[in-house]
């Protein structure tokens, strides 16, 4: 009996073709193989809203493998991911093959290891079309959105504009933020602390307001006369321990990844775009070759809202944690969502290591450094929120002067539970206070106002929109990346310090939907969308009338834009730079990569330059190919040099960071460097006339035993010779 399984991406072949017996041939379709077409709607409104799905341009060569493969199978089966997505795409190939839908076809697996794979590929089911149907329709109103509100962004403002149901309302979250922040109106206040001294500590106590009817009144300082009264009351030598508190804090860890909660913790913590997460999560869960097993999928699928854990994903975390840290440590916990919450992709598990005995030490050699540091950080929030508590015993004491209470406080770690594995990103350092007695009176060394003015909220990183997508209900797991990266891509929002900060279009292209689509950046209508997909997949609503309620008002609106939306011109900025091929002033454009100065008289002039502030610098070194100067030159992954003897020369090199400390082997400087998998090492400036490399960093101290210079391993000097016993 030959069987064909068909999945999505060469890679998950790859790594499932393994797992099945001579019996299977798996192929992938390399993604959708029909979709709308691009050059118009592709959606008959007056036939009931009927989609027309074409075959993708360049699909041909692998469709026509699939069928060659189908021909020569017994059974076909689809196993692409176990999302809508998935299930559309499934729904497709079975159109294109011309298998029944009602057939057992459907495979369906959540982690690609063998054992998965091969119960799923004996329990096949039918697909289900209700998430077909929750596919289509929301690719049927984001094509109705898109294909009628972007021309007219094109006609009245700019070409090249976009909006869209999800990213208009993203959009406009973080236009409203900068609107906030413009709005804002800085309130004065004060703060009071004493420096005081217990021993040899100094400690710092903070007010916190007064006694009154022998109760604590907390009181907000809200100016300079407020503190002034406060200073003459009290005593500035001397203050009395009034009241100790000692309590025990726990604190739980988090609940394991979904996809938004992964996003979030990998921009906070590893500094990745949502769409770099996405891109190295999918190779974690579509199979990476791992030295002595081949290629295996290390994560569960990496596209769910869901919290929930298998049975046998929670036993494994208890024997390896048992086996590992002891019976103490281990806590068996069930996450659950509110049912405010729950949708259709909650039928996955959360975001795990497909083994938890698969440690990210064991395989890190077998991973590119990105790889390593999001299995990192999924493997130990998976353990860990199997594990106990930490426990912190906690210390408040209030200090009483002339009836004025300032507060000082202290927290301990007693155990430290799940802590041991994983600790967060905001976690605060202890602090140990001295031992005190109530009744005890302290010097005061100083008395220290300070003036301070509210803050306005802060912009919007990736995690914090994100973050605000999903509490808002907008949106999915798989659009939060493409959302980013589209609203950035059209220059709707620019990036500075991890920040996203609204440009000029962005707020004009938000001010004409406001204006026309009030619906579209509504959050709450798009919330309800949302909910109505949600309905649809699960089988309570027909998309087609979801469609229809939605066109009613959408047309409504689109009919109003069309007669009333004014043409907006928008001038480029003029420079001071004449183009020296006509004579005309230069206008600052954007490009791919940035900014630069264009002839205004295009086409007529093609004449373009750098923007001032980013012409090449000469530099002192000689190419040593033609010996022309070479020049420090900007590009798309930063600074580099290159011949100024360009085309002629394509001579380049990178710009080098060098630490204070020369070659141990000759009189280069040492310079750090990365290898094609992004990990950092340090190698000698003169390369490749000599080739000195370490892992470590250098330092300038030499080991007293065998003279070899001394590298800094775990944060202190140590030997770098194998055979030195030199500590």
């Amino acid at each position: 009996m030959k069987n064909l399984l068909i999945v999505e991406s060469p890679a998950k072949a790859k790594t499932i073709g393994k797992f099945l017996g001579k019996n299977y041939t798996v192929k992938a379709s390399v993604g959708h193989v029909r979709d709308l077409p691009k050059s118009k709607l592709g959606i008959d409104i007056e036939n009931n809203f009927e989609p027309k799905y074409i075959t993708i341009r360049g699909k041909g060569d692998v469709i026509k493998e699939l069928k060659r493969e189908a021909k020569k199978a017994d059974n076909v089966f689809l196993a692409t991911d176990p999302d809508r997505e998935g299930e559309a795409i499934s729904w497709h190939l079975a159109k294109i093959l011309k298998l029944d839908e009602n057939d057992q076809i459907r495979v369906v697996f959540n982690e690609i290891t063998k054992d998965a794979v091969k119960n799923a590929s004996k329990n096949p089911r039918k697909i289900n079309l209700d998430l077909v149907d929750a596919q289509q329709a929301r690719r049927v109103l984001d094509r109705l959105v898109g294909y009628n509100i972007s021309p007219l962004l094109w006609k009245k403002i700019r070409r090249g504009l976009s909006a869209g149901r999800v990213q208009s309302v993203a959009l406009k979250l973080i236009i409203d933020r900068e609107r906030e922040i413009m709005d804002f109106k800085p309130e004065e206040y004060w703060t009071l602390q004493l420096e005081i001294k217990k021993s040899r500590r100094k400690l710092t106590a903070k007010y916190v307001g007064v006694y009154e009817n022998n109760k604590l009144k907390k009181v907000k300082i809200k100016s300079e006369e407020e503190v002034s009264k406060i200073l003459e009351s009290i005593d500035k030598k001397k203050i009395t321990v009034s009241k100790i508190d000692k309590r025990k804090s726990y604190s739980r860890p988090s609940a394991p990844f979904t996809t938004s909660s992964l996003q979030q913790e990998a921009s906070r913590r590893l500094n990745f775009t949502s769409r770099k997460t996405m891109v190295v999560a999918q190779q974690l869960y579509e199979g990476v070759n791992i030295k002595g097993e081949g290629s295996v999928g290390l994560v569960t699928y990496i596209r769910t809202d869901s919290f929930r854990l298998s049975d046998e994903a929670m036993k494994s975390s208890k024997d390896y944690i048992l086996s590992n840290y002891g019976e103490k440590y281990y806590k068996a916990r069930v996450y659950t969502k509110s049912k405010k919450k729950d949708t259709v992709q909650d039928a996955h598990e959360a975001i795990r290591p497909t083994s938890v005995f698969r440690t990210p030490d064991q395989i890190k050699d077998s991973l590119t450094s990105e790889q390593y540091r999001l299995y990192n950080l999924i493997w130990k929030r998976f353990v860990a929120c199997q594990m106990a508590d930490a426990v912190y015993d906690v210390t408040k004491v209030l200090l009483d002067n002339n009836d004025s209470i300032f507060e000082l406080s202290g927290r301990v770690l007693n155990f430290a539970g799940f802590r041991t594995v994983y600790m967060y990103s905001d976690e605060k350092d202890s602090k140990m206070l001295p031992e005190l007695k109530e009744g005890e009176v302290l010097d005061i060394n100083k008395v220290l106002p300070e003036q301070h003015f509210t803050q306005p909220p802060a912009r919007y990183t990736e995690a914090s929109l994100i973050k605000d997508l999903e509490e808002k209900g907008i949106g999915r797991p798989s659009t939060y990346a493409p959302t980013i990266t589209t609203i950035t891509s059209r220059e709707y929002v620019a990036k500075e310090k991890g920040y996203l900060l609204p440009t000029d279009m962005g707020f004009l292209v938000t001010e004409m939907m406001e204006k026309y689509f009030s619906n579209i950046v509504n959050e709450k209508f798009t919330a309800q969308l949302e909910n109505h997909l949600d309905s649809i997949a699960n089988g309570n609503i027909e998309w087609r009338k979801v469609i229809a309620d939605f066109y009613k008002g959408f047309k409504k609106d689109l009919d109003i834009a069309e007669k009333e939306m004014e043409e907006i011109e928008i001038k480029d900025e003029v420079s001071d730079t004449p183009c020296e091929k006509c004579g005309a002033f230069m206008v600052v454009k954007r490009g791919r990569y940035g900014k630069f100065l264009a002839c205004p008289n295009y086409p007529e002039c093609k004449n373009t330059k750098p923007l001032n502030g980013q012409e090449p610098e000469e530099t002192d070194e000689v190419c040593e190919k033609c010996s022309s100067v070479i020049l420090k030159r900007k590009g798309r992954y930063g600074e580099f040099l290159a011949c100024s003897n360009y085309p002629e020369c394509k001579n380049t090199k990178p710009i080098l960071k060098t630490i204070d400390v020369a070659c141990p082997r000759c009189e280069g400087k040492i310079a750090i460097k990365y290898t094609k998998a992004g990990r950092r090492f340090f190698g000698c400036s003169n390369y490749p006339d000599c080739n000195y490399i370490s892992w470590y960093e250098p330092t300038k101290d030499k080991c007293p035993d065998c003279g070899e210079v001394m590298v800094m391993k775990n944060n202190k000097p140590t030997c770098n010779n194998k055979n030195c016993k030199e500590k």
